[in-house]
């Protein structure tokens, strides 16, 4: 389950981002994961809270937003939502195209109290 390894990379990201007296204060981590990454978000959320239990970041909540595989065609220039991951566009069939969204696998955001 490559998830746990994911979550892993996350908190250390976290951890070397914010400084080490302001780690009880994180409240959201805030992340995008395309479609073609092949994560369970579900799996990763799960493996991020059983590698948190009794850390600074227990507290935390992870956020994750879905990014769609997306094209955009360099013939018609139409942009598609593929759900195949077939790089065809729908409209004209060419397979000149390029890679829109889908790809990512990010840490966005770290969200902090003010307290």
């Amino acid at each position: 389950m490559h998830e746990l390894s994911i979550a892993q990379s996350v908190v250390e990201i976290v951890t070397n981002t914010v400084r080490q007296e302001n780690l009880h204060r994180v409240l959201v981590i805030r992340m995008k994961v395309g479609a073609m990454v092949g994560v369970v978000i579900d799996s990763l959320k799960f493996s991020f809270q059983a590698i948190t239990v009794g850390t600074p970041l227990e507290q935390a909540q992870l956020t994750i937003e879905a990014v769609p595989f997306q094209i955009q065609c360099t013939t018609c220039g139409r942009v598609s939502k593929i759900d195949d991951g077939v790089v065809q566009c729908p409209l004209c069939n060419s397979f000149e195209t390029c890679v829109v969204s889908g790809n990512e696998l990010t840490v966005t955001a770290i969200e902090i109290s003010d307290d």
